[in-house]
């Protein structure tokens, strides 16, 4: 595997990590912040800096790059395979009437299943429902094909986000990246950091990632009761106030950020679906609890490795970085200690990410979780 990384800060030169080459058919990731990728001149500019023909696209709430986290730029990870292939299918949510299910269903089927070894998934974050779209895609997988990527990110604006492959960024885009090869070894995890607190409650009516009532109260009231008076600043404020959720009959919680609000209705649009009757809680974080998660994750993702990963893909949340603010770089620091120097780092900022938990290859959404995904061939 050969990996050329190189970023742009807003209006200055190229920078790269390693010697500058030329790469054989690579696949070439590229995170930028949306309206840096917007710009019909930056966009040139990419293509005429990495003129291949495997390029993707993602907007970004950060981006990451060894062990630095920018704003306002683009980061770009170009990896040629030597032993393995890769394949690259998108829809886009806008032609399936938003059915996040019915377009996760289409692109793995499109996918080429023999020796398929792991599906990484680069979706919109606006309009997806991120549950749906796994449950679409692991709806007819067969021998447990892993999933891990995330969503796009906007920084903290919640306007739009962009994706694309091949084409300029656009609107509605879902990007689905099959890896294949015998030598392949991926794994990858994702953990938190952040507490629970107050009281354990029953999510009494939703529809799918629309949260109505809770304990029979409406969800949004019972929410600003609680931010007080940060409850003017949400749904940004929401980002440092996550909601922990156990579905019935599910030992393991997911944690889902708040995408949106509706005061009509006293709703909130989560990232995830939030089931009927499962169980609820608020949930905040210190500084140092997300790095030793970003720590946690790292050492869950390198557990039994065979091999040292040669490429790391990190995604993050937005509201992990919110918290961290002037620190946020720590926990990028915090994995690369366990990942090591030598591994190549690239990674964004999202508004969700997703993976299975450790003991299972069955994916879930998360949010407010550092999710890894380490490759070697």
């Amino acid at each position: 595997m050969k990996i050329n990384q190189a970023y742009q800060l807003e209006g200055e030169a190229w920078q790269y990590l390693q010697k500058k080459e030329v790469l054989k058919n690579p696949l070439v990731l590229i995170f930028g912040n949306r309206m840096v990728l917007e710009k019909k001149d930056v966009i040139d500019g990419i293509r005429k800096e990495f003129p291949y023909e495997h390029l993707v696209f993602g907007s970004t709430s950060g981006e990451i790059i060894d062990n630095n986290v920018y704003d306002n730029s683009v980061v770009v990870t170009a990896i040629e395979f030597e032993k393995s292939t890769f394949e690259i299918r998108t829809e886009n949510i806008f032609n399936y009437n938003k059915d996040a299910k019915k377009l996760g269903v289409a692109l793995y089927e499109a996918m080429p299943k023999e020796k398929l070894k792991h599906l990484f998934v680069l979706s919109e974050g606006s309009f997806v429902n991120g549950s749906s779209l796994i449950e679409g895609l692991e709806e007819k997988i067969q021998n447990s094909i892993p999933i891990s990527g995330g969503m796009c990110g906007d920084d903290a604006k919640f306007e739009k986000t962009l994706a694309s492959y091949k084409e300029n960024p656009k609107e509605g885009e879902v990007v689905l990246i099959g890896f294949y090869g015998a030598t392949l070894e991926i794994s990858f995890a994702s953990f938190g950091g952040w507490t629970s607190f107050g009281p354990e409650r029953i999510i009494t009516k939703s529809e799918a990632n629309i949260l109505y009532e809770i304990d029979g109260q409406p969800a949004l009231d019972l929410y600003k009761k609680y931010l007080g008076e940060k409850a003017n600043q949400l749904p940004q404020a929401s980002l440092l106030y996550p909601l922990n959720v156990t579905p019935e009959g599910k030992e393991a919680a997911v944690v889902r950020t708040i995408l949106g609000i509706d005061n009509e209705k006293q709703s909130m649009t989560l990232a995830g679906d939030v089931p009927e009757n499962s169980k609820v809680q608020l949930m905040m974080a210190s500084v140092d609890a997300i790095a030793e998660g970003a720590s946690e994750a790292a050492k869950r993702a390198m557990f039994k490795r065979i091999n040292k990963p040669q490429l790391a893909l990190l995604v993050s949340c937005v509201g992990r970085k919110l918290v961290m603010n002037q620190r946020v770089e720590e926990e990028i620091e915090r994995v690369q200690e366990v990942v090591g120097n030598d591994t190549a780092i690239t990674g964004f900022y999202s508004y969700g990410e997703m993976a299975p938990f450790s003991n299972n290859t069955f994916c879930d959404l998360h949010n407010q979780t550092m999710t890894l995904t380490l490759i070697s061939e």
